[in-house]
């Protein structure tokens, strides 16, 4: 492990696991290093990809990070897809401009594949002792950051009688209704909403769920209700999209912020509830490593987990913090109660290994919808 120090103005040495306390322990309120600051400050920016401001809090969260540290953030494209977040890291290998993304937000799926391609650095934050171990890189690579279940969102203006299952979203009275959050060729979100369809359809039958889905989107999209365009808060809005697939923070969140116009239901469906973890990473070619290590003690803090929270998104931390009481009472009355995530599946790596195989390669030809 090496030494950080700053001397003369200068970094000698930033180790890949700054934030380690002595014998590995990692104190859940450690602050970031002050030689980790200094050099992130000495670089000035950091370059985020996929981070769309009404998603999980991060306009709050990227807000607060410039105030506090002075670090200006660059975002590109907020609307990106996890395929999109990877391929943007190979695009930029010798790229030290502004196009090139200094940290990742990708679904679990995402963060061993692009290990495995060189595309990651290892770092391991302060807090990283209570991160689940099933849920990070043993190295330090990737590490789980919040997770939710995938949900209706539902323009009730429009629609008089929201669907409570995935087998209702094939009846005539959602016709020319239904879309997904993402392009399930590229989106983890939409990957995991045709497995969590098929695992509907296929009676919790995990192993035939990726091929369930398929065939279920290919009904829907026969049945003229599916909608092969990318939902989002102003679609659901003006009425294109008036049901959309979606992480249930992102509907959440949606609701909040259209403040009834229209009026947003929030549905769990019945059957076919799956939870989705997303995973935060360094890039292996990040312009601006230390800002983006700084960044991810931010993320992984008190301050950084509670903001995640606040955008509906449950953090790693979330057990920790609601034991240490650090959680306000009006932000978990909030959240849905824990009744709707009751027999909720969390898929293994494995297995959303094999549903991004299958649904990625199988789409166009099953289905046959160019979701943009």
């Amino acid at each position: 492990m090496t030494i950080k120090r700053i001397w003369a103005g200068r970094v000698l040495s930033i180790s890949a696991t700054a934030g380690l306390a002595v014998g590995g322990i990692h104190p859940a309120s450690a602050a970031p290093p002050d030689a980790l600051v200094a050099a992130a400050k000495q670089e000035g920016q950091l370059t985020t990809i996929a981070l769309p401001h009404d998603w999980c809090g991060y306009g709050s969260l990227i807000a607060a990070f410039e105030k506090k540290y002075g670090i200006h953030v660059n975002e590109l494209n907020p609307d990106a897809g996890s395929g999109d977040e990877i391929e943007a890291i190979k695009a930029n290998k010798g790229n030290k401009g502004p196009q090139a993304p200094d940290v990742i937000d990708v679904g679990l799926s995402f963060g061993p594949s692009a290990k495995k391609e060189g595309l990651l650095q290892p770092y391991k934050v302060s807090t990283w002792g209570s991160i689940p171990a099933a849920s990070k890189d043993a190295e330090g690579y990737w590490y789980g950051d919040y997770y939710g279940v995938l949900a209706f969102e539902v323009n009730a203006d429009m629609i008089d009688k929201a669907p409570a299952d995935w087998g209702d979203l094939l009846k005539s009275e959602y016709r020319n209704a239904v879309s997904l959050a993402g392009d399930p060729r590229s989106a983890n979100q939409a990957i995991q909403a045709v497995y969590a369809a098929g695992l509907s359809q296929g009676k919790g039958d995990a192993t035939k769920a990726d091929q369930a889905g398929l065939k279920f989107f290919a009904d829907l999209n026969k049945s003229g209700n599916f909608v092969p365009v990318i939902g989002k808060a102003a679609s659901l809005a003006q009425g294109t999209t008036p049901i959309i697939v979606r992480w249930d923070y992102n509907a959440l969140a949606d609701r909040d912020t259209l403040k009834g116009n229209p009026k947003v239901q929030v549905i769990v469906p019945k059957t076919g509830v799956v939870a989705g973890v997303y995973v935060q990473a360094i890039s292996a070619y990040a312009p601006h490593p230390n800002a983006a290590k700084l960044w991810m003690e931010f993320l992984y803090s008190d301050e950084g987990q509670l903001g995640w929270l606040a955008g509906y998104c449950h953090p790693m931390r979330y057990n920790e913090l609601v034991a240490q009481k650090k959680v306000p009472p009006a932000l978990l009355a909030k959240l849905p109660p824990a009744s709707a995530y009751n027999g909720a599946v969390f898929p293994t790596l494995d297995q959303q290994n094999a549903t991004k195989d299958v649904v990625t390669k199988g789409w166009d030809q099953v289905v046959g919808a160019n979701v943009k």
